[in-house]
């Protein structure tokens, strides 16, 4: 698995319906709300398997009141 983290930027007023609809969704193991630019970030596995754009896009990235989002990829944990 590969861990990637997520921010998401939401249309006003969609933040808790947008987190919501995330944590529903259960393919992502922490979500946040941030303050700054983006409102929530989330940590998500993605499977070693898949295609990190495919999988976020297939899985997270159709939500409704999302406006942007941001996506950082790891390499090693300390």
């Amino acid at each position: 698995m590969r861990c990637v983290f997520v921010q998401f930027r939401c249309h006003p007023g969609k933040t808790y319906e947008v987190a919501d609809a995330i944590y529903e969704r259960e393919v992502v193991s922490e979500l946040y709300s941030t303050s700054g630019d983006f409102d929530l970030i989330a940590k998500v596995y993605v499977p070693d398997e898949a295609d990190v754009g495919h999988f976020l896009n297939e899985t997270l990235f159709d939500i409704p009141g999302i406006a942007r989002t941001l996506t950082t990829m790891t390499f090693r944990a300390f």
